[in-house]
């Protein structure tokens, strides 16, 4: 017996959240206009992505340059009313609840925000069904607070290989995975997925999408979820397979 909770299932869609299912990365947004700026957020990026820093203690000082300034409680409301979902997802969550395909957030966020920002965004009761896999938060007696690891021995902080990898030791190679992301944080889960989407939105920097080109790992860019949903359901359906989506060779949109 296995502990997967998702063992039986043919196909599973896992995603980042910030910057992926939502229109504005909250971590972002939070540390651009509550803790350190911007310049300084952007630059600790850069020095994860090309290897100067994990991304566990640059995003530590991130959190911690909101939590300076600002209690759980304000950070919470401000993004809650501030985060955006991207246009398609809540058609591509309807369609995969009804054919059955779980969809899983794998997040390097907290889980009390992205909990909060999705109720407001789906409601309760759909936000209920949406399992959410990511760090939580630790707050002090004096009402301090910071980010808790979920990995607090992995440089990622939150390593989601860790979520996605457990099912490709199954039987027959488990459930057919794919995973949307966007950025620094999803780089431990980038060779994990079967079908890999980078959300790639003209204007925005993309780390993963950087990330892929130099380490030759093919994936689907997407701008918004309803591009998911349709190669989902093409997949599923039988009308496409994933080698023939990737074998084009250089990465196209569809």
């Amino acid at each position: 017996m296995t502990s997967l909770p998702y063992a039986d299932s043919p196909y599973i869609l896992f995603s980042d959240f910030d910057g992926t299912i939502t229109t504005e990365d909250s971590n972002d947004a939070a540390t651009d206009n509550l803790g350190f700026g911007l310049e300084k957020r952007r630059a600790l990026n850069v020095d994860i992505l090309n290897g100067k820093e994990t991304f566990r203690d640059a995003f530590r000082l991130m959190i911690n340059s909101i939590a300076a300034n600002k209690t759980f409680d304000e950070t919470r409301e401000y993004l809650k009313n501030k985060i955006k979902l991207d246009p398609g997802f809540k058609e591509c969550f309807d369609w995969c609840k009804a054919n059955g395909i779980p969809v899983v957030i794998v997040s390097s966020g907290m889980v009390p925000i992205i909990r909060a920002i999705m109720e407001n965004l789906v409601g309760v009761e759909d936000a209920a069904k949406i399992d959410i896999i990511a760090n939580d938060v630790e707050i002090k007696e004096d009402g301090s607070w910071t980010i808790k690891f979920r990995h607090p021995e992995s440089g990622f902080g939150h390593d989601k290989s860790r979520t996605t990898a457990p099912y490709r030791n199954l039987p027959g190679g488990g459930p057919t995975l794919f995973f949307c992301g966007d950025g620094v944080s999803d780089l431990s889960a980038a060779r994990a997925a079967d079908l890999l989407f980078v959300k790639v939105v003209p204007g925005h920097t993309n780390d993963l999408q950087v990330h892929c080109f130099r380490e030759k790992i093919p994936y689907l860019p997407f701008e918004h979820f309803l591009q998911v949903r349709d190669v989902v359901a093409g997949v599923v359906g039988g009308k496409i397979t994933i080698p023939a989506l990737l074998e084009a060779g250089p990465p196209r949109k569809f």
